[in-house]
């Protein structure tokens, strides 16, 4: 289901396509104009300087029909925001080994540096955008009814036997779920002796998620496979903003998290996907820790000890 997205985006890559078609143009027209403002010689293949005038028009091209929807759209968006990045680099790099006059360099504020700012914005809005649909309900019920362990067990089930701990971990790749997972195996005794079970709730697919918590030492605690994201949402967990996603605090935290060895991996699930824990009894939530931002590190003994051993 596609979210509509602001009219200021559909209106800005009207203007970037314009804009490209007639910056195109205007170089497959009058190839030498671009070099006579700058002062410089004139290309020995001036053909070649007029195939990149027709890559540009192209692109408007591109913006003009991803201005229907943007988020839809969004690989187009971040072509051309990738192209808006790396011609400035290209080119700062070239001007500083001599290979290009800085003069060269004058239509790279209205070519590239300007676009900065929006396309981002709306490929963080297509992000945003590609989760549940805005007030979608979840049986919480049901979905702890359907969810299954890796030994074909209901989270309602395992509920029912002792209280557990459940563990929303984010995307397996990210510093802070590594993190989650050395703090559990650590204090993992002493929470079951607390009479609370463990089990983890992942994005990834049960084959993955087998062999990357096993390494984490704790392949034989229930687990449950949520690459939809329907426990995450029955729990409440939603998607995280910018600042419970790349904040001072989050990124702070990162680094610490990062020296300690819980380096950064492959991205394998939502990374917007916010993490949580709650006590899980008798199919009720009893006690229930929401991340405020990504890198909260819980006291997982600390919850489980509301729970009567």
């Amino acid at each position: 289901m596609s979210v509509r997205s602001p009219a200021w985006m559909r209106w800005v890559l009207v203007l970037a396509g314009v804009y490209n078609l007639v910056w195109g143009t205007w170089v497959v027209l009058f190839p030498l104009s671009v070099f006579e403002v700058a002062g410089l010689e004139p290309p020995r293949y001036v053909s070649i300087w007029q195939c990149v005038g027709m890559i540009v028009g192209v692109y408007g091209v591109g913006y003009l029909a991803a201005s229907r929807d943007p988020a839809r759209h969004w690989p187009i968006v971040l072509v051309g925001l990738l192209g808006k990045v790396f011609g400035p680099i290209g080119f700062v790099m070239a001007a500083s080994r001599g290979e290009l006059p800085w003069s060269f360099g004058f239509t790279i504020a209205t070519n590239d540096l300007i676009w900065w700012v929006p396309f981002g914005a709306m490929l963080w809005h297509a992000a945003r955008s590609a989760g549940a649909a805005p007030g979608e309900a979840i049986d919480f019920d049901g979905a702890i009814e359907g969810a299954r362990d890796q030994n074909g067990v209901s989270l309602r089930e395992h509920s029912d036997e002792r209280a557990v701990l459940v563990v929303f971990l984010r995307h397996s790749g990210c510093t802070f779920c590594k993190e989650a997972l050395a703090d559990l195996r650590g204090r993992r005794a002493a929470i079951e002796a607390l009479g609370a079970g463990i089990a983890l709730v992942h994005m990834s697919s049960e084959e993955r998620a087998a062999a990357w918590l096993d390494g984490a030492g704790l392949g034989d605690v229930p687990r449950f496979a949520d690459p939809e994201r329907v426990l995450y949402r029955a729990f409440g967990l939603e998607r995280g903003r910018f600042g419970e996603l790349f904040g001072l605090r989050v990124w702070w935290r990162g680094l610490l998290a990062t020296a300690r060895g819980h380096l950064v991996g492959k991205l394998d699930g939502d990374g917007f996907q916010m993490p949580g824990a709650f006590v899980l009894e008798r199919g009720k939530i009893v006690r229930a820790f929401r991340h405020a931002h990504a890198a909260q590190r819980p006291d997982y003994e600390g919850l489980a000890c509301g729970v009567p051993a």
